[in-house]
Parts: structure tokens; C-alpha cells; sequence
């Protein structure tokens, strides 16, 4: 069975996924690092941008 990627990730699946809390993606949204939308009060993460963020690591 093949698992798909989410379109867009909760900052708690992004936490996970990178290894950091919770705080650490807020602070990488604040600083403009991780790009991520916001749909009614809740702010969600595009795998995409996910993804090009740890791309962008060195």
C-alpha cells in the first residue's frame, strides 16, 4: 500500500518531522524561514515548503 503526503501539515507534523518543537517552527514562521498559510485562525505548513526549507539547509 502506497501512504500519500498531506498537502498541508499541522505545526505539530512539522515539529515531527523535523525533529524541533513545537516553539521552533512558531519561531521559524515569525522569521520568515518556513513560509506557511493561515486558513481561519489555524496555520498550516505546504509539504512543498516543508520540503524546500530542508532543502535549503547547509
Amino acid at each position: 500500500m502506497q501512504t500519500t503526503t498531506p498537502l498541508l501539515l499541522t505545526p505539530a507534523q512539522v515539529a515531527a518531522e523535523l525533529g524541533v518543537g513545537r516553539s521552533t517552527v512558531y519561531e521559524l514562521f515569525a522569521s520568515r524561514a518556513l513560509r506557511s498559510v493561515k486558513i481561519g485562525s489555524a496555520r498550516r505548513v505546504r509539504s512543498a515548503d516543508l520540503r524546500a526549507y530542508v532543502e535549503g539547509l547547509s
